[in-house]
């Protein structure tokens, strides 16, 4: 990173859990004892229910293969998923994933989150949008800079106790981000969690979880064998 005025922060593996491989990992959510996983590519695209523990995949709904699939949130009683390029997010019953309605928007879908108030979303540019959970309306954008420059390439999101973790597309790097300035207060370092064998075969970082019940954080990254439990820290 450019910034070498901001901190970076390393991590502990606290343990590992077995991730389905064929899983090209676009949002991420812990709820309920279960990760919530929404996956992309055409024809690949789906939302589901998995067994931490194990990698099972409980229970599974499969997009039609004209979406690629992208960033989730759940929300109440509600599981929202975003498209990358169809400008449409589906919501789904969060226990059942029977379709209950579809919300339009401009531009892309990539990462997805709350704050308990209101949706969060990421476009892949240095912006994310602040969003009506109840209409999808935007409500403002929220600008974000890292040491006074845009940084954009903001992937999958996650709310972990008044922060905004995005994933920076095409690196190891998590970006801390403040909700309510878009100031990055620093990054995570998340390279060196797959041994160079595994990387070669496997895409980018993306998939952030928090369980707030436990504080315990998730990541996983397109296509990794591996979910890991991390502890950061500052090294």
């Amino acid at each position: 990173m450019s910034q070498l005025s901001l901190p970076v922060y390393r991590y502990d593996v606290v343990r590992s859990y077995p991730h389905d491989p064929a899983a090209f990992t676009q949002g991420l959510q812990y709820a309920d004892g279960f990760l919530y996983e929404g996956t992309g590519l055409n024809g690949r695209s789906s939302i589901r229910k998995v067994k931490l523990e194990t990698g099972e995949v409980v229970q599974k709904r499969d997009l039609a293969k004209a979406y690629f699939g992208e960033g989730i949130t759940i929300w109440k009683s509600d599981l929202i998923q975003l498209t990358w390029q169809s400008n449409v997010a589906f919501v789904y019953d969060k226990t059942t994933f029977e379709p209950r309605r579809t919300f339009k928007y401009r531009g892309e879908g990539w990462g997805l989150t709350n704050d308990g108030t209101s949706l969060i979303m990421s476009d892949g540019s240095d912006e994310l949008r602040i969003l009506d959970p109840a209409t999808f309306a935007e409500r403002r954008r929220v600008k974000v800079t890292a040491a006074g420059r845009p940084l954009s390439n903001l992937n999958e999101l996650e709310f972990m106790k008044g922060e905004i973790l995005a994933n920076v597309w095409l690196t190891d790097s998590v970006a801390r981000v403040a909700p309510d300035t878009g100031r990055v207060l620093g990054y995570i370092d998340l390279s060196g969690l797959l041994s160079p064998a595994e990387r070669a075969t496997v895409d980018v970082l993306n998939g952030i979880a928090y369980d707030a019940q436990n504080n315990r954080l998730f990541v996983t990254g397109k296509l990794w064998p591996r979910v890991f439990e991390v502890k950061i820290v500052a090294r």
